[in-house]
């Protein structure tokens, strides 16, 4: 075996070496000394995030393992969009993880979150089903020790046990699909797969319908990371049974991986089927998971679970940029991704911050916020309209890049599903205002969270992403430079 393979998985190396360093703190430091581990922990990481982009400049297309693993500058932009996600949690989880019900355990918080991560990069980087299937369950599974965290509080166990249940029944039925798909082809590599659909060795009448049936549990498989509607139900209890900065990583973090993961098999594997088999497919599920988010996102009164379906719903949108099928979809669906970063964990950074200083998640609690703590209430503000997609904040340019896209085919049925998707956009735009309305209008009411000063991380964590709402809305050379990478 030529180990110098390995050299191909630069960002996997180092960030395995930033777990380790983590994991020896964590492991043989005296017990003061790891109380600091947060802090070494976040100090770390934006090291091998800052290290990420500067080493982007120079990357070349490698392929390693028999091809089994892949990596090029679009596969190492998208981790690093995802490094930036990952630093904010764990910049806005410090001031949690410092509490004393976590001071026994704040080190595992770290290096599960580590893990999964690195999982998703196999995800991301794998070119053949093994590893890919590796690196899901390497994501998965560690996933569910973090929900249950707060081992003593009952909701963060049930929200555990649906999650570990759905999972592994989602991991069956993908791995179900996947067999259907090698008993067609007989190759597990995407390309193999595709040059034997393209071929028509494994076209005919008969194996026309496995292979619909094939993609179909591919695709549910594939849903369940991505909260698609009808595979979404584990959504809302998860997210509110767990401890809230696992959530927001579970709402950006694991969701934008796996819809590029998605991306990818679809594309590379089942192109050449894509009219024949998966396009309708596709546009339900698009259509279903915009819809039934947003009309469930209005009856929630939990902050958290308002913003699970409000996630189900960002779901849906950012799979418009798969049915593109060119690179300007893939730009698309990267400059949405980092977009909801920076929208969805300023949301989650005012939650947090209410929840650890007061306890409060419900949205009537936040009555009147901004007489209380007006700077809270308008970084809640501005993610709210990022969310909707109101211009001139960068929500407004992620939506109108996808739409773009998505009509760049230029058939019937792309303009009647964005057309759909524009009127669902009106729908989110009525709830995501309830939250402003709360804040804002409802003042005669008196406002249940008392003034307070959130922690530095929290604050920090929370400018952080006020500046990416901001400034993503008005500088060109991000987007430009997505398509740039993309070949555009």
């Amino acid at each position: 075996m030529d180990y110098s393979q390995f050299l191909a998985m630069k960002q996997e190396i180092c960030l395995l070496v930033v777990f380790l360093l983590v994991f020896l703190n964590d492991t043989f430091l005296p017990g003061k000394s790891r109380n600091g581990i947060g802090v070494v922990t976040c100090v770390l990481f934006a090291m091998f995030t800052a290290w990420g982009f500067y080493s982007a400049v120079a990357d070349n297309d490698a392929v390693a393992f028999a091809g089994m693993y892949v990596t090029s500058p679009v596969i190492s932009a998208i981790k690093n969009i995802l490094n930036v996600g990952v630093l904010i949690v764990l910049i806005q989880s410090l001031r949690w993880a410092s509490t004393d019900a976590q001071a026994m355990r704040r080190g595992e918080f770290y290096e599960l979150l580590l893990v999964t991560l690195f999982g998703m990069y196999l995800m991301i980087s794998a070119r053949h089903f093994l590893l890919f299937i590796i690196g899901l369950e390497t994501a998965s599974l560690p996933l569910a020790a973090m929900v249950a965290f707060d081992k003593n509080r009952y909701e963060s166990r049930e929200a555990a046990v649906k999650y570990i249940l759905t999972a592994v029944f989602s991991s069956a039925i993908f791995l179900m699909g996947l067999s259907f798909v090698y008993a067609l082809t007989g190759s597990l590599y995407f390309a193999q797969i595709g040059e034997a659909l393209m071929f028509g060795t494994a076209f005919g009448t008969t194996n026309t319908v496995l292979l619909i049936i094939a993609l179909a549990f591919v695709m549910a498989g594939m849903g369940f990371k991505l909260s698609l509607v009808p595979f979404h139900l584990w959504t809302a209890d998860v997210y509110q049974g767990a401890p809230t900065p696992v959530t927001s990583y579970l709402s950006v973090i694991s969701k934008g991986s796996a819809a590029f993961a998605f991306l990818v098999i679809l594309w590379q594997a089942f192109g050449v089927v894509y009219a024949e088999a998966w396009e309708y497919m596709l546009y339900a599920l698009i259509i279903l998971t915009i819809t039934v988010g947003n009309l469930f996102a209005i009856r929630q009164h939990n902050l958290k679970r308002f913003l699970a379906f409000s996630s189900v719903s960002q779901a849906g949108y950012i799979m418009l940029g798969i049915v593109s099928f060119e690179d300007m979809g893939v730009a698309a669906l990267m400059y949405y991704i980092l977009v909801y970063i920076f929208s969805n964990l300023a949301a989650f950074g005012v939650i947090g911050a209410v929840e650890n200083a007061t306890g409060k998640v419900d949205r009537e609690d936040y009555n009147g916020l901004y007489k209380t703590n007006p700077r809270l209430a308008f970084t809640m503000m501005l993610a709210m309209f990022s969310l909707a997609g109101i211009p001139p904040f960068a929500g407004f340019f992620s939506k109108f890049f996808i739409f773009t896209s998505a009509i760049s085919q230029g058939s019937v049925a792309l303009y009647v599903l964005v057309f759909i998707a524009l009127i669902n956009t009106i729908v989110s735009l009525y709830y995501y205002l309830l939250v402003v309305k709360a804040m804002f209008i409802k003042t005669e009411e008196p406002c249940t969270v008392s003034t307070f000063r959130s922690a530095l991380s929290e604050r920090i964590g929370m400018s952080v992403c006020v500046l990416g709402i901001v400034l993503l809305g008005i500088v060109s050379c991000v987007y430009d430079s997505l398509l740039g990478v993309c070949g555009c």
